[in-house]
């Protein structure tokens, strides 16, 4: 059931942290996988590392603000599935903090037109490839920031919270064609959260908020990715999924 064998994948953010783990889970499972990144460098190490594990993988720079951009690579990534393109992973991210007296209107839309238009950008160029046999599959990646809102980042609490709302309107739209959208909501040990885990006080204070009591890996995230990819979730569409150790409940 969660075979990804004969399937072609794009996965975004994919030079580090929780996308590159997502792209190698993929390539496990028999996924050919199109590694994107901002980070040209970053993307060729993971997509070289996949291949030096016996998987199958390409890479490409991508500014997935840059819609034009977008549909190159997703035309190159449904070329790895004979055309076909089945899974989509929405990641890419980056963060501004800022109080929000504080928080410039340029560091607000920067982080939006990453997240939100990013989303929009890479999901429109895949949607001409995507497979409709039901095993199409568009999964964003959103965050408590954006179901429970957050303190010094409303501009990133905005764009996961944007990103929920697209989530659930793609896949009632989306159903027709037998493709499923769905947003999972990770929490792991990544760049993105190294300016919490190094500050002392912020540090407890976000462990004392996971029931779980521990920041978790990337590649143990990896897993709920390539079960929402896979036929075991066939019939799950327009939820969000959190995999933060019990912090949203």
């Amino acid at each position: 059931m969660f075979d990804l064998n004969d399937r072609a994948a794009l996965v975004t953010g994919a030079g580090g942290g929780i996308g590159a783990a997502v792209a190698e889970a993929f390539a496990h499972a028999g996924a050919r996988v199109l590694v994107s990144d901002v980070d040209e460098q970053a993307a060729k190490d993971v997509a070289e590392r996949i291949g030096e594990s016996g998987g199958i993988a390409e890479y490409a720079a991508l500014d997935v603000r840059d819609a034009a951009a977008a549909a190159e690579v997703a035309e190159r990534a449904a070329g790895l599935g004979g055309g076909t393109l089945h899974i989509l992973v929405n990641n890419a991210g980056a963060i501004s903090p800022a109080m929000f007296p504080d928080l410039e209107e340029e560091a607000f839309r920067r982080i939006v037109d990453i997240h939100l238009m990013g989303s929009y950008a890479c999901s429109k160029a895949a949607l001409p490839h995507l497979a409709e046999d039901g095993r199409g599959r568009i999964i964003n990646v959103t965050s408590a920031a954006g179901l429970q809102g957050t303190i010094g980042q409303a501009n990133y609490g905005a764009a996961k919270a944007g990103i929920i709302g697209l989530t659930k309107s793609l896949a009632r739209e989306l159903a027709r064609r037998q493709v499923t959208v769905n947003a999972l909501a990770p929490l792991a040990a990544t760049a993105m959260t190294e300016n919490i885990r190094s500050n002392e006080k912020l540090a407890a204070k976000t462990l004392a908020r996971i029931p779980l009591g521990r920041w978790a890996e990337p590649a143990e995230i990896a897993g709920s990715f390539v079960f929402m990819a896979s036929d075991a979730a066939g019939y799950i569409t327009g939820q969000v999924l959190p995999v933060d150790g019990g912090t949203v409940i």
